[in-house]
């Protein structure tokens, strides 16, 4: 990367900037998709979506220490405290998801690279040194402003760099890396729960460690990952943009082909007003806007809700020890990751309208049976997490597909709020209280309760794949400004 890309940087080539208002045409985003996949795309890849892997280990923590917290070896937390903590990190992303998706769009996709991944590690490694149940969920809460901005700038940056022919798959397996991280935390806890192992007062605090260790290794990686030439452009600082693309380019072997689909014809910005990005979401889109909602809500209902609890579920209804939480949780993690991985690919091939409708309606489905069996006292530990299993290999890709239905379906100057805004929306209407509400009703013991919110996370899921089947848009295969032509398009 080193090579390549800051000998493009030292180039004498020195196109003119424009000024706010200036017109301009350009080729940079064809130039950005008739690209083949190289070792830039991956280094994309490897630095920007560690953030899922960050924030699957986060979640997975959070869930499988659960039942240390309740113990004076732990916080001494209630079960419903333990739920509110889980609000208090969605809460957290929620806030951090607004703010800095804001400053993303108005400064830059790399700067925010480095302040939301910093935010996370200072707000992890706090967690590891909790005194009481109010700290906990303090810097629970921090945790989630860091990964919560780190949606918004690694999603937008994602889009704008890959080419147009991969976005979906990449896309899909990026936000299912979740489960990578999920898995580290699920295998890690086996050892730092395990009493006989590490002592039950320490091993929790070493498993928020991790974390922090983790995105350490990231930071060295962000060094040379530049801004988003989609995004200079949009400001007019062609000079910039034309020598990151010439460095992108120097990757690719051989001779590229020529770009297609002609220049576009572009007014530079200093920025974009909120009214603007308004006026887009509810005049110029709505059906968009009502489609990115309702997918959002209810894969963060869904996931939130079951996830953020299911260790409390193990532990109170089949009598799991905390410190083998993790041993369930492992298998879990793993199919989800391999959904994303294994179906992403045919977001691109078959197209977006029918993979999304597919994926969310047989979440929704299997997630009705498999609580159906549970209250009915039909499984134990191990089949309960094997039905889990079959329902989230469906539902990881589903709720990847959210966040890439979110970042294809707005102009490039809002991408990035745009993203913030839904994932906020989302989030508070169907996950900042699941949490909660979920850790209250498996605080009963009330096997028909627990059942109830089940129901609940799959007619959501099911009502979210007919909104996508009816009013859904394809936006396989297309250039990110053919989708949603920019605000500065002229």
């Amino acid at each position: 990367m080193r090579r390549g890309f800051y000998a493009a940087m030292a180039n004498d080539y020195s196109p003119r900037a424009f000024a706010a208002g200036e017109r301009f045409q350009t080729d940079l985003p064809r130039r950005l998709d008739r690209l083949p996949w190289t070792r830039f795309h991956t280094l994309i890849v490897a630095a920007l979506g560690i953030t899922w892997i960050l924030d699957g280990l986060e979640v997975t923590l959070g869930g499988s220490v659960a039942g240390i917290l309740r113990t004076p070896a732990g916080l001494s937390m209630s079960d419903a405290e333990i739920g509110v903590a889980a609000s208090f990190y969605l809460t957290g992303a929620v806030l951090g998801a607004l703010l800095f998706g804001y400053l993303t769009d108005k400064i830059g996709r790399r700067p925010l690279f480095f302040i939301t991944l910093g935010l996370y590690l200072a707000a992890t490694a706090l967690t590891a040194l909790s005194w009481n149940g109010e700290t906990y969920m303090f810097f629970r809460f921090l945790t989630g402003a860091g990964i919560g901005g780190e949606y918004a700038a690694i999603n937008s940056a994602i889009q704008e760099f890959i080419p147009a022919r991969f976005r979906g798959r990449t896309d899909i397996g990026v936000n299912g890396s979740y489960w990578l991280g999920a898995a580290v935390g699920a295998a890690a806890t086996l050892y730092l729960l395990d009493p006989t192992e590490v002592s039950p007062g320490y091993g929790w605090r070493v498993a928020f460690g991790i974390g922090a260790v983790l995105g350490l290794g990231v930071l060295g990686l962000r060094r040379f990952v530049p801004e988003s030439p989609r995004w200079l452009m949009i400001h007019g600082r062609m000079p910039e943009a034309e020598k990151i693309m010439e460095g992108i380019e120097a990757y690719a072997a051989g001779n590229l082909p020529p770009p297609s689909g002609g220049f576009l014809t572009m007014r530079a910005r200093s920025h974009s007003s909120l009214g603007e990005m308004a006026l887009a979401l509810l005049r110029t889109y709505p059906k968009r806007t009502l489609v990115g909602l309702t997918l959002m809500a209810a894969q963060a209902f869904f996931y939130n809700a079951i996830f953020f609890t299911y260790a409390l579920v193990l532990v109170r209804f089949f009598g799991v020890e905390p410190g083998r939480v993790g041993l369930f949780l492992l298998p879990f993690a793993l199919a989800n990751a391999g959904g994303a991985l294994l179906l992403g690919p045919l977001f691109d091939l078959i197209g977006r309208k029918r993979m999304i409708a597919a994926t969310y309606a047989l979440s929704g489905l299997l997630l009705g049976a498999g609580g159906w069996l549970f209250v009915q006292g039909r499984l134990d530990a191990t089949s309960m997490t094997l039905v889990w299993t079959a329902v989230f290999f469906f539902a990881s890709p589903a709720a990847s597909s959210a966040y890439l239905t979110v970042s294809e379906s707005f102009p490039l100057e809002m991408r990035a709020l745009a993203i913030a805004l839904f994932y906020a929306f989302g989030t508070a209407l169907g996950g900042i209280a699941a949490p909660a509400l979920f850790g209250s009703l498996i605080g009963t013991g009330n096997r028909d309760l627990v059942y109830l919110g089940y129901l609940v996370a799959s007619g959501l899921m099911i009502g979210a794949a007919i909104v996508e089947a009816i009013i859904g848009i394809s936006a396989e295969r297309r250039a990110l400004e053919d989708v949603a032509a920019p605000l500065a398009a002229d």
